[in-house]
This record gives C-alpha cells, structure tokens and sequence, in this order.
C-alpha cells in the first residue's frame, strides 16, 4: 500500500473539520451536496430518523427524495439483501437469475390488471439510466426524437434526461441540446401560467395544447399525413422537483384525449411517486389514464440498492420490437436489487398501502392545512396526495414567493436543536418549486400521528424562529 494511503486509512477515525478540508480539496462539489455550508455528516441512520455525528436525531420528512418510503435500516429489507449477498451477490446480466424475472413478471402481472395491456419490463440502475431507455424504446417504435414534456418537470441529468427536464441551469453548462423537448405549462393552478382560475376556466391549458395541432402552421402536425412531429409525451403525473404540484382530476384524462387523436405516446415518469408515493402503486392511477410507457425507480428497493426500470407496453418493447441488444448496463438487473425490490413489492401487496397512504397522508395534510390557516402571512399553500405532500412559503401577502424565508427554514432545521417534546431535534426538509420556496413533505409511510404531530410542532417552531415578525 502506497504511503499516502497507509497513512490516511491506518489513523484512527478523522474528526469532522478533518474530513471537511479533505471533502474540500478531494471531493467533486458537482453532485448537489453543497446545500449547507458546511455541507452536513450524518453518522447513521434508523426508522424516520438520521444522526449526526453527536448523536443528535433528525426527523426526516423528505426520505431520500421519497426512496426510502419504508424507513432507513428496514429489517426485512436488510435481510433480503443480506441473503442475496451470501447466496448470489454478482452475476453479469447476460444470465438469468429468479428474482429479476419474478419481479419483473410482478409488475407486468400488476400493470396488466391495472391497465388491460399486455407489457414487459426492463431494468436500470438509476432513474436518469431508465428515461434514457425510454428514450431508445420511444425513438426504435416512432422513428422520431422530439418529444414534449412539462415545463416544472424534472426527469434526470444525463444528457438525454436533461433534454426534456425543463430547468436550463442543468444544460447551460454543455453545450447545444438539438432535440431538447418542447416544454408545456403544467397545470399549477395555485400559479396558473394563464392567469386563470380552476372554478371556470374550463381546462383553458389543455385547450391551448391542443391548438398546436389545429393548422400545419403550427409545426406540429402534418394533416395530409396525419402525422405528428412528436413522439411522445413525458409526463410526472405529480411534479416532484417542481413542487409536488398536483393537477385537477380532470387534466390528465383530457390530455391524454389530445394525445391519442395525435398518436403521440404518454410516458409517465414514476420515479419519485411510484409504490404508493401518492396513494396509489402508480401516481397516474389518480387520473384514470393509461400510459404507453410507465418508467420507475427509487422506492423500488427503499434506497438499498440502484435499481430502476420501465415497464412498456408489448407493441413497443417486444422482442421483435425491441431485440437483444438494443441498450444495455452491466448492472442493469444486478440480483442485489432485483432481490430487494422482489421483496419490497411483496411488502407493498401484503398490506393495503393505498388506504395506509391515504389515510396518513389525509391526516397529516389536515395539520399542515391548520398551519397554513393560522400563519396565512407564511405559507401561501398547502396540498397532498397519499403521502407527497407541500408547503409552499410566500410573502406576507400570502402568494408572492419567499424563497428567502424558505432557506432559512431550511438551514435552521438543519442545526439539531429544537425541542422534540424534550428531545434535541433536527428537521430534515427538502426544498423544491419552481421559485425554490417550496417544502416537499414525503415521510415514512410507517409514522405515526403522534410522529405526525411532532413533525408539525418542529415546523411550527421554525415559523416563529425565522418569521416571527409574521406569527
């Protein structure tokens, strides 16, 4: 062993400041950590909880970006993983071993009695890896590349993700992207880009999609042809990064109306939502539509293991469609994954997930609603869906964005000191929206409503020490 290395790995366990100059100096600050300066170590992690180097607990509200659904340290989750790693922990994906093709088989089983369409399904390592599958699955049936996507949407940052992620911050930095999507508003209507009111304005969003389509002119349809100059539509049936914005009920059905006629795909991005996220196995069942193509990831293994995938219907990822060859990962369906995924989706059916999420979400949408009424000069608005839920900070006047106010809240819940009930606490939030002034809830579906209401007094303990000039 080189010296260098000897020495580092042979002293005994460094101190925080140590690993920070080191972190400083070694470390690639271009993988989004540096949201707190200084950024923050945690020791550990267990149930809703992660802990700090002291031993400090965070309550977690955001669970890895909604990947750990089933809490950190899962037991019967670890064991699955522990049992694969003393049975078959590697093997190249060229073989087949049980549990890709029982999982696989789970979801395609799940998707068909959901759906009514025959599909199959195909493995990735991360959720960016299975949108650029898609990607190839879209573009190998269509023969096109351009595509729509929303406007608020985020869908990975690969090249070809951040081709129809709307943020252009993600694809400043490299270069021209010639078949970046067209983005279209989403339906926010607590900001409704038109200006308009849900009560009446007659789904006016869909309306002005579906104009593109009326005259040539428009240059997205060929009328003589009959043909689109996009392949497909790639949706979040509830946008994550943008803000866990849900639409009306109305919106995706009337969309998807659109799309048909055009003969246009729908791609639904389940990546964050997916496994009961919001209340449902899939988001898009909310809606009541059927997408051609649905692609997943996170939750699937409770952040244990990289695994995600996309389930696709028959006509565009048959074997004659889509042969052998046609995208490939060394680690796409690694058994690691495959086994905590199998075991984590016979989790999700032993229990009745959709009236669990529901009914805890409910719950705690009822107590952040009550923030909202009694702090109406901080949060602008509140809403959910199963367990994704939002809090969106706004100025005293209850609508302009307090981006400001929400960082703050952020950095203060990041310190480890508030009163949990008599116990020193930290909040672990996350922030999103489209102005950043909004906390993306998406708490362990295993909490409690003492937990709830816990998590709710922290917050409320963040109001009065970032705003109490507002309280």
């Amino acid at each position: 062993m080189s010296t260098v290395i000897d020495d580092l790995v042979s002293k005994s366990s460094p101190t925080e400041q140590e690993l920070l100059d080191m972190e400083s100096k070694y470390c690639s600050w271009g993988d989004t950590v540096h949201y707190l300066d200084p950024p923050k170590f945690f020791e550990r992690a267990e149930g809703h909880y992660l802990y700090d180097r002291e031993g400090i607990p965070y309550l977690d509200l955001q669970m890895w970006y909604s990947a750990s659904s089933f809490g950190y340290g899962n037991r019967r989750l670890n064991e699955a993983l522990k049992s694969q790693i003393e049975k078959l922990p590697q093997l190249a994906c060229q073989y087949l071993h049980s549990e890709k093709v029982e999982l696989a088989s789970a979801i395609g089983r799940l998707n068909e009695s959901k759906f009514g369409l025959a599909g199959r399904v195909h493995f990735n390592v991360g959720g960016a890896q299975a949108i650029e599958d898609s990607l190839k699955i879209v573009r190998n049936s269509t023969g096109k590349n351009l595509v729509f996507a929303f406007m608020g949407g985020y869908h990975g940052r690969t090249l070809g993700a951040s081709a129809i992620t709307s943020s252009y911050r993600y694809r400043r930095r490299f270069g021209h992207f010639s078949d970046r999507a067209h983005f279209v508003p989403f339906p926010y209507c607590f900001r409704c880009p038109y200006g308009k009111k849900l009560e009446d304005c007659g789904l006016y969003c869909v309306d002005q999609f579906a104009k593109n389509f009326d005259t040539e002119y428009n240059s997205f349809w060929d009328a003589k042809a009959g043909e689109s100059e996009f392949a497909a539509f790639y949706a979040e049936p509830i946008q994550a990064t943008g803000g866990y914005v849900i639409p009306p009920p109305e919106y995706f059905p009337a969309l998807k109306k659109v799309l048909d006629e055009r003969n246009v795909l729908l791609v639904d991005d389940e990546i964050q939502m997916g496994f009961y996220r919001a209340g449902k196995f899939w988001a898009i069942e909310n809606f009541n539509v059927e997408p051609d193509i649905i692609v997943f990831g996170k939750a699937l293994t409770n952040g244990l293991n990289p695994l995600s995938g996309l389930w696709a219907r028959e006509g565009l990822i048959s074997p004659e469609q889509f042969p052998p060859g046609s995208t490939h990962s060394t680690f796409s369906s690694n058994p690691l994954g495959t086994a905590v995924g199998l075991e984590a989706v016979r989790m999700m059916e032993e229990e009745n997930y959709e009236a669990i999420t529901h009914r805890k979400g409910a719950y705690f949408l009822s107590r952040i609603k009550d923030l909202q009424r009694r702090y109406p000069k901080v949060i602008g608005n509140t809403d959910g869906i199963g367990m994704a839920l939002r809090i969106e900070i706004c100025q005293e006047d209850g609508y302009e964005p307090d981006r400001e106010l929400t960082e703050r809240i952020f950095v203060e819940g990041m310190k480890g000191d508030l009163d949990a009930r008599g116990r020193k606490t930290g909040l672990v939030l996350d922030v999103g929206g489209y102005y950043k002034n909004v906390f993306t809830l998406a708490p362990c579906f295993d909490m409690s409503e003492e937990e709830i209401d816990i998590s709710v007094e922290l917050f409320e303990q963040l109001i009065h020490r970032c705003a109490a000039a507002r309280t």
